[in-house]
C-alpha cells in the first residue's frame, strides 16, 4: 500500500506548487533535494518514538519502518537507501509517526515552525489546511504506551559509500536481496529490509531456544560434565571384614595376580587368630587330660 501511495505521489508531482519546487530538480528515477552523503550517517532514536534522526546532518533527515525520510522545501521525500534516489510523497500519504516527530528533532526547520512547542509535532493541520486535516483526522492522537518498537537500521549499507554507492534502484534492490539471502544462510540477521514491502525485519539472535531453555546440545554437555564430577560411591567391605574404628573403608583395586593389601592383612590376622584359638583349645584339652 505504501509503495502504491509513493507511486501515486510521483505521478502527481506536476500538481505541486511552484513555490514547493524551488531548488528541487526532477531527476530520473527520483528527485534531487540537495543531499549528497558520502558515507552512512549517524542515526539516533528519537526518545519514545519508533523513529531515528540524524543529529550531525544539517537537514530534516529521519529513518522509519525501513525507509529514509527527508523534509525539505515543504515536501516529504523517501528512499530505501540513505543517499537516495528520493521520491516525493504527498502530505496525505506520509506515515503517522513521521508526522508526529517533535519539532526539536528537525535540524533545519522551516521558518513557519517558529513559535511551535519544541516537544510537540508540527502544526500540520494549520499548515496544510482543513482539507488535509479532514483526511488525516486523529493523526496527532495516540497512546504513548503503545508505541511500536523501532525497526533496526540497515547497517549493511555502511559498506557502500563514496564511489561504491549504488545510485540505481535496480542495483539497490539486488544488493538488498543479496544481503537477505546471506543473512538467511548464515543465520546472522541484520536489518536488511524486504524488497517486497520496504519493511525492515529483525530476527532473534541465535540462542538456545525462544523460551529461554538451553539447547539439547548444551543440556547433553552439561549432563556429561556433571557425570564426570560426580564422586564415585565407596566400596562396601566384604562379609567377614571389619574396618578399623574411626577410619573409613578404603577399598583399593588389586592388581592382577595380587590380593588387595587390606584383604591380605585381614587374611594374615585371621590366620594368626585361628592358630591362637587352636593353641588355647589344645592347652585346654591338655589340662582336662
Amino acid at each position: 500500500m505504501r509503495d502504491l501511495l509513493i507511486a501515486a505521489a510521483v505521478l502527481l508531482c506536476p500538481v505541486i506548487s511552484a513555490q514547493a519546487q524551488v531548488g528541487v530538480s526532477i531527476a530520473s528515477p527520483g528527485v534531487s533535494i540537495g543531499i549528497d552523503l558520502q558515507a552512512y550517517p549517524t542515526l539516533v532514536q528519537v526518545p519514545d518514538y519508533p523513529v531515528y534522526y540524524a543529529p550531525q546532518l544539517g537537514s530534516n533527515y529521519f529513518f522509519y519502518d525501513g525507509q529514509y525520510w527527508v523534509y525539505e522545501g515543504d515536501n516529504w521525500y523517501t528512499s530505501a537507501w540513505y543517499n537516495g534516489p528520493w521520491l516525493v510523497v504527498l502530505p496525505t500519504a506520509v506515515p503517522l509517526f513521521i508526522l508526529r516527530i517533535p519539532v526539536r528533532y528537525y535540524r533545519h526547520p522551516p521558518g513557519y515552525f517558529n513559535g511551535w512547542a519544541s516537544d510537540a509535532p508540527p502544526h500540520w493541520g494549520q499548515h496544510w489546511g482543513p482539507q488535509w486535516e479532514t483526511q488525516r483526522r486523529g493523526w496527532d492522537q495516540w497512546s504513548h504506551r503503545d508505541v511500536p518498537r523501532p525497526a533496526p537500521l540497515p547497517m549493511y549499507q555502511q559498506q557502500y559509500s563514496g564511489a561504491r554507492y549504488p545510485h540505481s534502484v535496480a542495483q539497490q534492490n539486488s544488493l538488498r536481496a543479496q544481503n537477505n539471502a546471506e543473512s538467511s544462510r548464515t543465520g546472522q540477521y541484520s536489518a536488511s529490509g524486504d524488497p517486497g514491502n520496504g519493511r525492515v525485519e529483525s530476527q532473534a539472535p541465535r540462542q538456545s531456544r525462544a523460551n529461554g531453555q538451553p539447547s539439547p546440545q548444551l543440556q547433553q554437555g552439561t549432563q556429561a560434565h556433571q557425570r564426570t564430577l560426580q564422586p564415585e560411591p565407596q566400596r562396601q567391605p566384604q562379609p567377614g571384614m571389619q574396618a578399623p574404628r574411626g577410619e573409613p573403608v578404603q577399598a583399593q583395586r588389586p592388581q592382577h595376580g595380587q590380593p588387595a593389601p587390606e584383604q591380605h592383612g585381614q587374611e594374615q590376622r585371621g590366620g594368626q587368630q585361628s592358630r591362637g584359638e587352636e593353641g588355647r583349645e589344645g592347652g585346654h584339652g591338655d589340662s582336662q587330660r
